[in-house]
């Protein structure tokens, strides 16, 4: 595993962890998932919600285990570990029995956040938290449900179930937040993924070449001849793709090289190949 992918990993353990234990557990917000479950359960038992989250990945766990069998899932049962260990940490170091503040509202919204980014984090580390996701791919092997819907099925029964258990005002704003979680993650995804996609029309093939690979380290495409139909003039075509901290500098070198170089720039999420993401 190399560093800055384990190092995001744990980030991101941390971020959902804080936002389980410190907005959504004191106001009993149930988004679905296992911190859901968990929140549910230590209100209406003698064991803490962290105890039971714990208690509950541990369990789906040897479930995936039975059902599905190991395939590939080191790094999910490393998160789903440490993000039930850092909430039961912070259960003795920083005990709460309220919300932080009154405003529910706000606390949604910094509960949605945290859990939402720090997931992306962890799913852009080619991991997942466990929980539900476990429970929706044993799901969808004994019925006919794809995962995203068995996933939704699992976190919106939980959902459901804190109207009988905290009251009308938090079951709807568990429900909200379940609905605004979805469309979060998933932007802070593609938002971590971001990179630039460069075309370039110019006479300095050669100079631009050079600095895309030496300077930046990345490989680059050429149509030989190309011709603008207004102008006859026969140039060369560049692509090449870039991380979004790199766009600046390479814009910036391409004009300094050939200032009448024409230069398409658009965005793209998801970039497979080398230097970039594995296709696995």
């Amino acid at each position: 595993m190399k560093l800055k992918n384990f190092v995001v990993m744990n980030v991101g353990c941390i971020l959902l962890s804080a936002g389980i234990y410190f907005f959504k557990i004191p106001n009993g917000f149930v988004t679905g998932g296992v911190s859901g479950v968990g929140t549910l359960l230590g209100r209406i038992s003698p064991l803490s919600p962290a105890t039971w989250i714990w208690i509950l990945n541990i369990t789906l766990m040897f479930a995936g285990f039975l059902f599905l069998g190991w395939q590939n899932i080191l790094k999910t049962i490393y998160c789903s570990m440490f993000y039930s260990a850092l909430t039961y940490v912070f259960e003795i170091v920083a005990p709460i029995s309220s919300p932080l503040t009154s405003q529910p509202l706000l606390e949604l919204v910094y509960a949605m956040l945290l859990t939402s980014i720090g997931s992306a984090m962890i799913f852009n580390s080619d991991a997942s938290s466990g929980g539900t996701d476990i429970a929706a791919l044993i799901l969808k092997k004994f019925t006919n449900l794809d995962v995203g819907k068995a996933l939704l099925i699992v976190d919106f029964l939980v959902a459901a179930s804190s109207f009988v258990v905290f009251g009308i005002q938090a079951g709807l704003f568990s429900i909200l937040g379940l609905f605004a979680k979805a469309f979060l993650v998933d932007s802070v995804i593609e938002s971590l993924n971001i990179c630039k996609y460069f075309v370039i029309i110019t006479t300095k093939r050669e100079e631009i070449s050079q600095y895309i690979i030496e300077t930046l380290h990345h490989g680059v495409t050429v149509n030989d001849e190309v011709v603008g139909e207004f102008t006859k003039e026969k140039k060369a075509m560049l692509h090449t793709v870039c991380k979004r901290s790199e766009a600046v500098k390479l814009k910036k070198k391409i004009k300094e090289i050939d200032p009448s170089a024409f230069i398409i720039v658009t965005s793209s999420s998801e970039i497979i190949g080398r230097g970039f993401r594995n296709a696995t």
